[in-house]
């Protein structure tokens, strides 16, 4: 179980850089640097390997990291790999976070659909695509009516156009088991809007539940506040009542009476 776990792992690759690189002639590149995330990066031009490890040595002792090998002649940036290794991180995790509700749904109509059955299909993609899903769109054959494969291309075609502005098709239509399919694509900016629409809506969420603490809280601050006055009320009571039983202004004389023999003892 433990190796099967480790063989599952994924393994980061690391670009070839500085010494690494085999390469005699490279086209070097700066980042953005300062340059905010839309900036362009700066082309310095063609070098040999030597004067790009000399260039990155001068920067402060940079790194010459290999980005495309492939590209005649290969293209080599001059970055701290620490920082380009975390950026490459997080455009990872941000391309992951905006796919992970992305899903493919599925359209499926006959070669002889007719017009209104094609609306409710071309209507139903086009819900699914603003979702920010992937279409698959299936034309299915019956019996000997595969022989008619070609009017089912046509009519792959045919709503790829009538979806035209809000996705693309993956390829070309492919035959599979007894139909024919092709996949349709959100554009950029459907899929801009729909991760837009994602982070206003969790916002908004964010915000209600912070409102919500908060009411709670104001709640709990009025029952307190309550509780004090009432207790500040009966005190008052207890005190305005109390002083009428101390302060008796009766006099001796009304106790007692008034008359020559009292008058006589207490003179």
């Amino acid at each position: 179980m433990a190796q099967r776990r480790r063989l599952g792992r994924e393994i980061e690759k690391k670009p070839p850089m500085n010494s690494e690189i085999r390469h005699e002639e490279l086209r070097v590149t700066l980042p953005n640097i300062g340059r905010g995330e839309t900036g362009k990066e700066e082309i310095l031009g063609i070098m040999t390997k030597s004067e790009a490890l000399a260039k990155a040595a001068e920067m402060g002792n940079l790194d010459l990291i290999l980005v495309n090998e492939n590209s005649v002649p290969p293209v080599a940036k001059i970055a701290d790999y620490s920082k380009y290794r975390y950026e490459l991180q997080r455009k990872k995790k941000e391309t992951k976070k905006n796919s992970k509700s992305t899903e493919v749904k599925e359209v499926k109509m006959s070669y002889k659909i007719d017009v209104g059955d094609f609306g409710v299909r071309v209507k139903n993609a086009s819900k699914f695509i603003k979702q920010g899903n992937r279409v698959k769109c299936t034309v299915v054959f019956k019996g000997r009516e595969i022989q008619h494969s070609k009017l089912g291309v046509d009519l792959l075609y045919r709503i790829t156009e009538e979806l035209t502005d809000i996705c693309t098709m993956e390829g070309k239509p492919k035959k599979e088991g007894r139909g024919l399919n092709c996949m349709l694509t959100p554009r950029p900016d459907v899929i801009k809007a729909v991760n837009a629409k994602r982070r206003e809506g969790e916002k908004q969420k964010k915000k209600k539940k912070e409102q919500k603490f908060e009411d709670d809280a104001e709640i709990k601050e009025n029952t307190f506040n309550d509780s004090s006055s009432a207790e500040e009320k009966v005190a008052a009571v207890v005190i305005e009542v109390a002083p009428e039983d101390d302060d008796d202004d009766t006099s001796l004389e009304d106790l007692l009476g008034a008359d020559e023999l009292t008058d006589n003892l207490f003179g």
